[in-house]
């Protein structure tokens, strides 16, 4: 089913829902298409190669959609697929098409939020992995030290609502704490990964004063914003209608059920099948 000219924003399941959501709030006068590729998540564990070929194909059916500009609203993808996609794959076979992802927007900015120049980065094992947030960094702020945490069982709590439960208070605690023995300086910590937004209350009652969390879902919006003003040949093909359109590859009900957590209203999804 083509939509017409949409911003579409992908993620291997649910917490790119936390940026669509910013995104919409910012810029509520585009049309979108979300997909969320719950069919194939959690991409966290997958390899390279595998991370590479689910992205590719959620993006070109996006733009089999019209969709001019393609949000990865997923870090592990931002990580592991998106140089690839727009180095190889845009310039040969879609040179009008777009495809932006959340770790440049967030690495522009994060060293404006930490007085000590250390920071954490707590992610899935994919994006920790792939050392793509140091590398990204460095760029913006070479004076910046950056430690890692990967938070491997944070994503299944949440999908499985959870995550506000006492029981989750164990993994919730433990992953801060790695991260904070790792160096007693750290003053801000960046959730690299778009589910985490919704462990903020826990964190916020567990992080000693004077740690600043740093979400992702704001920066990106803003991010794209400025992107669209700079590009107004890309600006130009989204149609001005407000429609916002949901996907997934998985279960309709089940997405619909989880998908209101993420963004905060009912969703009335509708299923996609990849040709692969």
């Amino acid at each position: 089913m083509n939509i017409g000219q949409s911003i579409g924003v992908f993620d291997s399941g649910y917490g790119g829902l936390t940026v669509f959501k910013s995104i919409a709030e910012k810029l509520p006068q585009y049309n979108y298409i979300y997909l969320g590729d719950n069919a194939r998540s959690p991409y966290g564990d997958h390899s390279y190669e595998t991370i590479y070929q689910y992205t590719l194909d959620c993006v070109e059916w996006l733009f089999a959609q019209g969709c001019p500009l393609v949000i990865l609203a997923c870090n592990t993808a931002s990580a592991k697929a998106l140089r690839s996609i727009q180095q190889k794959v845009l310039p040969v076979k879609y040179p009008n098409h777009r495809v932006l992802g959340v770790i440049r927007p967030t690495a522009e900015v994060v060293g404006d939020f930490s007085r000590s120049k250390t920071i954490g980065v707590m992610g899935t094992r994919g994006t920790v992995n792939s050392l793509s947030y140091p590398m990204e960094i460095a760029k913006f702020f070479p004076e910046l030290k950056v430690l890692q945490q990967s938070c491997p069982m944070w994503v299944p709590l949440i999908e499985n609502n959870e995550h506000l439960n006492p029981g989750a208070d164990y993994f919730v605690d433990k992953y801060l704490k790695e991260l904070l023995e790792k160096d007693a300086d750290i003053d801000c910590i960046l959730l690299a990964c778009t589910h985490y937004p919704l462990l903020i209350p826990k964190l916020k009652a567990m992080l000693p004063e004077g740690i600043q969390l740093l979400g992702q879902a704001d920066i990106v919006a803003d991010s794209l914003d400025t992107y669209l003003k700079k590009h107004p040949e890309i600006a130009i093909k989204i149609a001005h209608g407000g429609e916002k359109h949901f996907y997934t590859s998985g279960d309709r009900q089940v997405f619909d059920q989880h998908a209101s957590i993420f963004f905060g209203a009912e969703i009335e999804s509708e299923q996609m099948h990849l040709q692969i």
